[in-house]
């Protein structure tokens, strides 16, 4: 289970999510369970602590 420390980043990884890196270049957090799409990121970068998936 993933923490939030207070200081900008989480402690371990956050559980049944991956992410990848969408057509329109903004990464996209996926339900790993179910592989149901669950946000978009609007700003730059990746989210914190959610594994990437490999293409």
């Amino acid at each position: 289970m993933a923490g939030n420390t207070g200081k900008g980043y989480r402690k371990g990884a956050v559980d049944n999510r991956s992410q990848f890196k969408g057509p329109n270049g903004n990464y996209v957090k996926r339900n790993a369970d179910t592989g149901k799409f669950m946000d978009q990121k609007t700003t730059s970068g990746k989210f914190k602590g959610v594994r990437t998936e490999n293409k």
